[in-house]
């Protein structure tokens, strides 16, 4: 056989072989560029942030089950697909506590937001208002209810809700519940599954407390991260709530200030109060969804507060089936608590929730990158979900059945 003639390329031979990369001159941008999954997010998050901040978003209670049951239960799902299906478009939009998102999922309810990257809350709610979706305030929030309405009105797309915590004082939180209305706050998440605060022992190790607590551990492992240290020292100081003279730990402070005495009547009394909709969070079993339909609230959102709170709860993915078949057809199933890509949120939307909340990936964003990381966050999932949709063979999230997936078993009560 003859062999091949050598020569040497030219110019012109290569230009529609090889392009060379634009080079992009923003550090910040080229991180965020470099992130095409959640977890990259993270890595960039978790090199860039002080470990205590880090840690308090990254960690949960006690041994951590019930976060990685919880991841694990998603990793654990098998598409089913249909084949040669029309799905040159899809649609991701759907009707969510009587509005249209454009997303099925939103941005939960976070504390201490800009102890993590000093933007906080504000980019998290312009960037949930720019792309369709609601935003939630926690009561914990480092931002006034007044300042997210103005960042994020609903005259440019802003869709905000507002997270309580029923405190011992019952004058103060309900002078909150009054703010939000007054705002424009559209939805209350009364959040019920922290009559105590969950043993949070990554934050107690870190001396997570407010003020924070340095050691000379604390000091060296800020030393490489000046830059967040700048804005943290550069900016407005931290505000939260009447805890400006609080010297304990976070456990300690959600101790003093939360109710273990709240009830269901007490919940009936706070709808009275409340013109919007609402939603009860940290529902976590069958029964107490059935309660709650009867009582007559809007949704509930399935969810073990990120394992943050009991470990070893439920795990909110394999209880959704049951309670969407107990109380779906009265109320609206929400769901958060592992989320960490958009297949997982597909995955969600066709086990029967009407929703999703995304908490610590929202977070991650925050921390790489500010408002443009959280900006990249909800792309990367957007990408992800229209892109599994696709690959499902469905256009529609009300196309999504449970028929599209199987929830493999890893855990299960014996005998």
């Amino acid at each position: 056989m003859e062999a091949s003639k050598r020569r040497v390329p030219r110019r012109h031979d290569l230009a529609p072989l090889v392009q060379f990369r634009k080079p992009v001159l923003s550090p910040k941008r080229r991180r965020l560029d470099k992130s095409l999954t959640i977890d990259d997010l993270r890595r960039v998050a978790k090199r860039r942030t002080p470990k205590a901040a880090f840690d308090y978003t990254d960690g949960a209670a006690d041994g951590e089950v019930s976060l990685a049951r919880a991841r694990e239960a998603f990793g654990d799902v098998e598409f089913v697909p249909s084949i040669l299906r029309d799905v040159s478009t899809v649609d991701t939009t759907r009707e969510v506590l009587g509005s249209r998102v454009a997303l099925p999922f939103g941005i939960a309810p976070t504390g201490f937001t800009r102890m993590m990257q000093t933007e906080g809350e504000i980019a998290g709610a312009q960037a949930a208002a720019a792309a369709g979706i609601p935003f939630a305030l926690s009561t914990m929030g480092t931002t006034s209810i007044e300042d997210v309405a103005a960042a994020a009105p609903a005259s440019s797309g802003g869709r905000n809700w507002f997270q309580l915590y029923m405190w011992k004082d019952r004058d103060r939180s309900m002078a909150l519940v009054d703010r939000a209305a007054k705002a424009g706050f559209d939805t209350l998440l009364v959040t019920v599954d922290v009559p105590v605060a969950g043993a949070r022992l990554r934050d107690v190790r870190n001396g997570m407390t407010i003020p924070p607590t340095l050691s000379a551990r604390t000091v060296a492992n800020a030393i490489p991260r000046a830059a967040w240290w700048f804005d943290f020292l550069t900016t407005e100081p931290l505000a939260f709530a009447s805890l400006d003279s609080w010297s304990g730990t976070v456990a300690e402070l959600l101790d003093t200030m939360f109710d273990p005495t709240v009830t269901y009547e007490d919940l009936a009394w706070i709808r009275d109060q409340w013109p919007g909709k609402v939603s009860v969070k940290g529902v976590q079993s069958v029964a107490d969804a059935r309660r709650l339909a009867d009582a007559g609230v809007d949704a509930i959102i399935l969810s073990n507060h990120g394992g943050r709170q009991l470990d070893r709860a439920p795990v909110p993915f394999h209880l959704l089936p049951s309670v969407v078949r107990e109380v779906g057809s009265e109320l609206e199933v929400h769901l958060d608590t592992g989320i960490m890509s958009g297949q997982d949120v597909v995955a969600a939307i066709a086990h029967g929730a009407r929703f999703t909340l995304i908490g610590r990936a929202y977070l991650y964003g925050l921390m790489a990158g500010g408002r443009e990381g959280v900006d990249r966050t909800i792309e990367i999932l957007r990408g992800q979900i229209e892109r599994t949709m696709r690959l499902l063979g469905v256009r529609t999230l009300d196309e999504l059945t449970p028929e599209h997936v199987v929830q493999l078993r890893r855990l299960g009560p014996r005998g």
